[in-house]
């Protein structure tokens, strides 16, 4: 995936440095090269022997070192590659770049690359929140800074919140986004993700328990394999991946709408959880109780079809749509049953039956049914099914 490919990795100073390790390894085993940078601060927590002995690369500390300023310098250590990361990224480095700071190697190899820069932050929630992190942040964005993260989590200082660096595998996805190349390139796959939210009045609303997890992680997988991802997600619990488009909307019809809007699509993924029924005469005002004990009577309606919608277009059907079947009884026998039905290429079966954990965890057990069968695939982690499913998307369009 990223065989050929040279990544400048900055180590900052932070906790999550030790993850940079990981990352190393990661992107070795997927091609790519590593050379490190570890600041002053990220020798703290990580030593240039650890690194140097994953990238089989030497590691570079010292702005003023001068065998490596004779040997390469700065300079061209800044160009000498094909994306910049920084990996833990703290609010130290992000207020340099932002204000053009330069009085360190890392620093000053930032204002000297003409490589795209992509950071993962990580930082306690506080400062993650703090007005001066997020102006500089919007100011980064606005450079055509990449970011991977942050997502939320339990932090090394006992408070929980966003700010966690995001794990090795999703930035090295990531960084396959950045970098478009693949066996996807060039191929248009539009994903859907997430549960929709139906409005019963203006604070009220039906929906699931789906956390958007799996959705999230196949996009990101697309996006790693070269494909240009259109994202269309319900309001999910997880942050959209980067270097997608994404297209948030609520409800059922606000994502067919969207996912009409998207095509034309190479591929189609429709992992997201849709509701059903909408109410049919959603009230403009909150709903009250008037003490008499009477229930309010809340009318369905069936909500559009979007699997089978896409399935059997006439006109601009994408090549591959992949639909997904929750289902907590006879799952095999169900999904079957709504490949033929939907008239979709693919199926992936899960049991989400509470005892599973599934819906809304992070692993996943689903059965792929083709029109050659059904194949099991081992319980495994949601960014794993993802890569796997991607894997066979990728074989499938080329």
């Amino acid at each position: 995936m990223l065989a050929g490919k040279r990544i400048l990795l900055i180590i900052g100073g932070g906790v999550a440095a030790f993850k940079s390790l990981t990352l190393i390894r990661e992107l070795r085993a997927r091609g790519a090269s590593v050379v490190p940078v570890i600041t002053q601060a990220g020798q703290e927590f990580v030593t240039p022997l650890s690194a140097s002995a994953l990238a089989a690369e030497k590691v570079y500390t010292d702005l003023f070192s001068l065998t490596d300023e004779a040997e390469m310098g700065h300079i061209e250590l800044s160009r000498d590659a094909d994306l910049v990361v920084i990996a833990p990224a703290t609010a130290d480095l992000l207020g340099k770049m932002a204000n053009g700071l330069a009085n360190d190697l890392a620093s000053t190899i930032l204002m000297a690359t003409d490589k795209r820069v992509l950071v993962a932050p990580a930082m306690n929630v506080r400062m993650w929140e703090h007005p001066a992190t997020q102006r500089n942040v919007a100011v980064l964005k606005g450079d055509g800074v990449l970011f991977a993260g942050p997502t939320e989590g339990a932090m090394a200082c006992g408070e929980y919140g966003p700010g966690r660096m995001v794990e090795p595998d999703e930035i090295a996805d990531d960084i396959a986004a950045a970098l478009m190349d693949g066996p996807l390139r060039g191929k248009h796959i539009l994903v859907t993700s997430g549960p929709t939210h139906e409005p019963i009045d203006p604070v009220r609303y039906i929906a699931n328990r789906s956390s958007g997890a799996q959705g999230t992680a196949i996009a990101r997988a697309l996006s790693g394999l070269g494909a240009r991802v259109s994202f269309v997600t319900g309001p999910a619990d997880v942050d959209p991946p980067a270097g997608v488009k994404v297209i948030k909307v609520q409800t059922a019809r606000e994502m067919l709408e969207a996912v009409e809007a998207a095509l034309p699509a190479d591929g189609a993924v429709f992992a997201a959880a849709v509701a059903d029924w909408h109410v049919a005469s959603e009230s403009t005002s909150k709903i009250k109780k008037d003490g008499s004990g009477s229930l309010p009577v809340l009318e369905f309606a069936e909500n559009p079809d979007i699997l089978a919608t896409v399935s059997q277009l006439t006109v601009g059907r994408p090549k591959l749509v992949v639909g997904f079947a929750a289902e907590t009884d006879d799952v095999e026998a169900h999904a079957t049953a709504k490949r033929k039905r939907k008239g979709c290429d693919w199926i992936l079966a899960n049991d989400v039956s509470p005892a599973t954990g599934i819906m809304g965890g992070t692993e996943n057990a689903v059965t792929l049914i083709t029109d050659a069968g059904a194949e099991v695939w081992p319980r495994m982690g949601k960014d794993e099914v993802a890569r796997k499913l991607a894997a066979r998307i990728a074989e499938a369009l080329t």
